[in-house]
């Protein structure tokens, strides 16, 4: 008894013509080129290479971290672009927050400097190069007052001044 086969193309088999299979022969479907092929690979682009913000906003907001803030401090100082600071629920939640943003910066290609405060828990610092990020306890945040000190804008500071 012959062994029955599926065939994806027309071949000679057993010295007969072998007659293609029309559920595997289907054509593959894809975007005209100029058109939404484009688009497309520009998304796969920022999927593939996503920017360190989004990878630290994604992390905070994956674990929960509660009042999260960007302060961009481009024009304040030269040690970081922006800061983040974020709140925990308690000791444990601020440095599982923290974790996750430290190991989904490393997944994406950015190293971190350095991880401060992890022992504690209180506050955990991470130095992301153009980016350092603050994970506290409420009141620790309240205490620190962080937001009003690097939230000042420049025309701020010159009225103070």
């Amino acid at each position: 008894m012959a062994v029955k086969r599926k065939i994806s193309s027309s071949k000679t088999v057993g010295g007969k013509k072998a007659v293609a299979n029309p559920k595997t022969s289907r054509k593959s479907k894809t975007a005209a080129p100029g058109k939404a092929g484009k688009a497309g690979k520009a998304d796969k682009a920022d999927k593939a290479n996503p920017s360190l913000k989004t990878v630290v906003i994604a992390a905070l907001d994956d674990m929960k971290a509660l009042d999260v803030k960007i302060l961009d401090v481009r024009g304040l100082t030269d040690i970081a672009d922006f800061m983040v600071i974020a709140s925990g629920t308690s000791d444990r939640h601020v440095r599982s927050v923290a974790q996750r943003v430290v190991e989904r910066a490393k997944e994406a290609g950015f190293r971190p400097h350095g991880v401060e405060g992890q022992q504690d828990g209180d506050w955990v610092l991470i130095d992301l190069n153009e980016m350092i990020v603050h994970v506290m306890l409420p009141r620790v945040r309240e205490f620190y007052g962080l937001e009003k000190l690097w939230d000042m804008t420049v025309v701020k500071r010159a009225a103070r001044a």
